[in-house]
């Protein structure tokens, strides 16, 4: 009785599982049919497509329906069905909304696992057939999602209307991207939109892909030294940036990502002349200016620590020159204020230090000359105030604008000042603001 029990049972298992797999592929069925009813009369029969999408979205759920092409080629079929719906209704109405998020996508993926699963020749026809009418529809809601700027469902997009074009051209089809400089762009645009997603290991094959070509533009460059570079490899970052400069010369791009790697490495006499390149390049970034000066600054520090008085004084004079460019192109630019005042507080911070390390001499001679640098240091700092006023006055929250404003105001020795700016400081070192400045500009 025992033994009968369980052949019984293992019965039911297999009658089970049969039922399951007729199910999936009965469903699959069933979407067909109701897709094949809209289409030939779809003002009468609009609930059909409905239909159809809800019987194959139950299918694909399961394991049967999951190993069958015919299933995704329908799946292919009625998301395609309903984009063309959608389209259809947006060439009314331009602002018409889409069914679903991105059917091209859905319908793409369909038609691609069908391609894959069928071993059937007039099924790869079908499948690649879908995929020739959707492919122009992923690249226009690509764009959609990128003016959007939702960058992951743009690339995912972008990313399938490539492969879409792989298969076409692997079927002698016609394909969106036949032309090799619209291929190209696609490409480039892909692996761009996809480091915005913040997907630089998705992006790096797209810009590889076009840099192997030899004519690689100077944004595929760009891409691979940000991500070579985010990735810690330094010197594989450096000889693209390299190899860019050199095919793109005039590419502001990478003339920018090659100042901000010298600054990274502190290599400031390599800055100067890309400075002043980027500068002949865009004459109105005052940023530029400022940067240049601030070289030229710090150039001037090495050279006086060096007691080379000849280039210190060169690097000093290029530094205000720039400094007080950047003011006379835009005089409310509280960067370029800051940044003299900051020129003549180094001199004086300099001569201060040249002045601890003196040794004790209490002598007349001694005192004199203590005296006359203490001078120059108070001269230096009377220079740099008024600067340091005007950053002040157009941004009365700089943290470094108000130490130097304290500072000065305690070698002076006045101690309203001294409160008022230690006041100041403590509400922006405790994170809130100044409602106003102090000095009126």
């Amino acid at each position: 009785m025992k033994n009968i029990f369980f052949a019984l049972a293992g019965a039911l298992l297999l009658t089970f599982s049969a039922t399951a797999q007729e199910s999936g592929d009965k469903l699959a069925k069933q979407a067909r049919k109701a897709l094949v009813s809209y289409n030939i009369d779809p003002a009468n029969n609009k609930d059909k497509l409905d239909e159809a999408k809800q019987k194959i979205d139950a299918a694909l759920a399961l394991p049967d329906a999951q190993a069958m092409a015919s299933a995704w080629i329908t799946k292919g079929d009625i998301y395609n069905t309903i984009l063309q719906k959608d389209m259809g209704m947006r060439a009314l109405n331009p602002k018409a909304p889409l069914s679903g998020d991105n059917d091209a996508l859905v319908a793409f993926e369909a038609f691609q696992k069908g391609y894959e699963l069928t071993t059937k020749k007039f099924e790869k026809s079908d499948a690649i057939k879908g995929i020739g009418e959707v492919q122009g529809h992923l690249i226009n809601i690509g764009n959609e999602k990128y003016e959007k700027q939702e960058y992951e469902k743009s690339f995912l997009s972008y990313k399938a209307s490539l492969a879409a074009h792989e298969l076409l051209k692997a079927n002698t089809q016609k394909s969106f991207l036949d032309d090799p400089a619209t291929l190209d762009d696609q490409t480039l645009y892909t692996g761009l939109i996809a480091q915005l997603a913040n997907r630089p290991n998705d992006a790096l094959p797209f810009f590889e892909q076009l840099y192997k070509k030899g004519n690689a533009k100077a944004q595929v460059y760009e891409g691979l030294y940000t991500i070579k570079s985010a990735a810690g490899d330094e010197a594989g970052a450096f000889a693209i940036l390299q190899e860019g400069r050199q095919k793109h010369p005039d590419d502001t791009g990478l003339l920018f990502n090659e100042i901000n790697y010298y600054l990274k490495q502190n290599k400031l006499d390599e800055l100067t002349s890309r400075l002043k390149s980027a500068i002949d390049k865009e004459p109105g970034n005052i940023g530029l200016y400022v940067t240049l000066g601030n070289v030229y600054d710090n150039l001037y520090q090495i050279a006086q620590k060096e007691k080379n008085e000849a280039k210190a004084t060169e690097y000093y004079e290029s530094a205000k020159k720039y400094y007080t460019d950047a003011m006379g192109r835009d005089p409310k630019n509280a960067e370029a204020a800051y940044a003299m005042g900051a020129l003549y507080y180094n001199q004086a911070a300099l001569l201060t230090q040249e002045m601890n390390a003196m040794p004790e001499d209490y002598s007349s001679a001694g005192l004199k000359k203590l005296e006359a640098i203490n001078k120059k240091v108070m001269e230096y700092f009377d220079k740099s105030l008024p600067f340091f006023q005007k950053a002040e006055s157009l941004n009365p929250n700089d943290m470094n604008t108000l130490i130097a404003l304290s500072e000065i105001y305690a070698r002076k020795e006045d101690a309203d000042m001294i409160t008022e700016f230690k006041k100041r400081f403590e509400v922006v070192k405790g994170g809130g603001k100044n409602a106003s400045a102090y000095f009126k500009q």
